[in-house]
């Protein structure tokens, strides 16, 4: 049997997610449909996680209204929502004239769009502000409201929050079809006076719905076709991405002067104390994931000409994903349908897509509002998230609180990260909770250190089969078919 919501939304991105949270406060009945296993597996997760302040898009464009909006909200966001965030600010670094007049345009392009204290700055503070940047760099594009999060986190952040509030999330249900009803009355589903126009075919249930809001990223032009409204095809413009070990200070954000289609090779720290050398750009085929050889090698060499002293030897990690970009614009398309009423679109949602991602769901309320949707809210919602105990930073003190409590606190699993027992068992239970080793990674980083998980993936497949109720041997790395223990080696009579 069908379950039937006053909104739905496909796809559990940033997003998705972001647009989720934005619309827990209402009172609608609301539900995300994912077509993986977890929250951000896709381009919410292959990317350098910056929070970029909204000088790069062109002034009146979507992205420009909704980027230095993104960028403003962050900090809020992180208190809100209880993830780490660094406002950092950045260098967009030049090396001639001709470099000192494109960032005057970045300037210009910036105090048009609303993006605050922007200033061209010489040498000498350049190196007062990020003493490892170049010493060859003649100007720079200072820019103090730029900064870094972990994209993933934000997302987890943001719909556990929501699902906190009552949103419904449907993991492992991609969308194999959309039936659209002719026409809809009033009301809501909830108080049943509403009559749902789209019914959302998926292997785990169907999913019926009065409003559908489509932040599938590079499945969009799919999840609008399904549902007879605007043809478009998405372009998969593929990035390598290179990590590197943590280093005792985070280098801020340095960019060099920006292409028509990147932001070129851009060298940052993380939140976790990480380098990230992020990202290249090359249109290749929808789905290709692969690291490619000359990819990482133009990212360690464009990253050496704005840190020359960078130690690239201390990669432990090179991925990839894919941009979700429209053929034909390089801009966001938020806003209802023009061919299906009752459909809104979140599609094209490329970088900046993480600095937009609050905006982008304040955007879309008001999308809703002018479409005529009733949206009221609740009495009972609370926008505050907890963040969960990181046994890694928590202070001497409390790491003995927790242990009292429960020993397995002191029971280290990733020696790496620093990662118990204890905190992998809560991220397996927190609500949406990790259904595989992956899914753990990204919530408390158990894996994600120096020796990438060769010490640990054992331990943490283990305690996923205990507290899933399964066998090791049904344990995932990621999603469906993804299994890391075949059987046993040999077995005792």
């Amino acid at each position: 049997m069908a379950k039937t919501f006053d909104i739905a939304i496909v796809g559990a991105g940033i997003t998705g997610c972001a647009i989720a949270w934005q619309l827990a406060r209402y009172d609608l009945s609301t539900c995300v449909v994912e077509a993986a296993n977890d929250i951000a597996l896709g381009a919410s997760k292959a990317n350098g996680g910056l929070v970029h302040a909204g000088y790069d898009p062109a002034p009146g464009t979507v992205k420009a209204q909704v980027n230095a909006r993104g960028c403003e909200l962050y900090g809020t966001w992180a208190q809100e929502l209880g993830f780490l965030f660094r406002r950092t600010g950045s260098m967009v670094l030049g090396f001639n004239d001709e470099d000192r007049a494109h960032l005057e345009k970045l300037r210009q392009n910036g105090l048009a769009s609303g993006v605050p204290e922007l200033a061209i700055i010489g040498p000498k503070r350049i190196r007062e502000l990020e003493p490892r940047a170049s010493a060859d760099a003649t100007c720079a594009l200072w820019c103090p409201s730029t900064g870094y999060v972990d994209p993933f986190e934000v997302a987890i952040a943001a719909l556990e929050n929501a699902v906190a509030n009552g949103v419904t999330f449907m993991r492992s249900a991609p969308v194999e079809a959309i039936e659209v009803a002719d026409g809809a009355d009033g009301g809501t589903a909830a108080d049943g006076k509403g009559r749902a126009r789209f019914t959302l075919v998926t292997p785990a249930g169907n999913v019926r719905c009065r409003y559908l809001i489509n932040a599938a990223g590079n499945g969009a032009a799919d999840i609008s076709h399904m549902a007879g409204a605007e043809e478009f095809q998405m372009v998969w413009r593929q990035g390598n991405i290179v990590v590197l070990d943590k280093e005792p200070r985070a280098l801020m954000p340095l960019y060099p002067v920006p292409t028509p289609v990147s932001k070129g090779v851009i060298v940052t720290g993380t939140v976790h104390g990480n380098t990230v050398i992020t990202a290249t750009a090359a249109v290749r085929e929808p789905g290709d994931t692969q690291t490619y050889a000359s990819d990482v090698n133009a990212l360690l060499s464009g990253a050496c000409k704005l840190v020359p002293g960078l130690d690239t030897r201390r990669v432990v990690r090179a991925f990839a994903g894919g941009r979700p970009v429209i053929q034909g614009t390089n801009d966001f398309f938020i806003g209802q349908s023009a061919v299906v009423p009752g459909l809104f679109q979140a599609a094209g949602i490329q970088s900046p897509g993480v600095a937009s991602a609050p905006a982008i769901a304040e955007r879309m309320e008001q999308v809703l509002r002018d479409a005529g949707v009733n949206l009221r809210e609740r009495d009972d919602w609370n926008p505050i998230r907890r963040a969960p105990d990181d046994f890694d930073r928590a202070p001497l003190a409390r790491k003995e609180e927790l242990i009292e409590t429960d020993p397995a606190w002191g029971q280290i699993v990733c020696r790496c990260e620093t990662v118990p027992e204890a905190e992998i068992v809560a991220a397996i239970r927190r609500r949406p909770g990790a259904v595989s080793v992956e899914g753990v990674k990204r919530r408390c980083r158990a894996g994600m250190g120096r020796c990438q998980s060769g010490f640990c993936q054992s331990r943490v497949v283990a305690i996923l089969a205990r507290e899933l109720g399964c066998d090791p041997s049904e344990v995932l790395l990621e999603d469906a078919g993804s299994w890391l223990v075949e059987g046993p080696l040999k077995g005792v009579r």
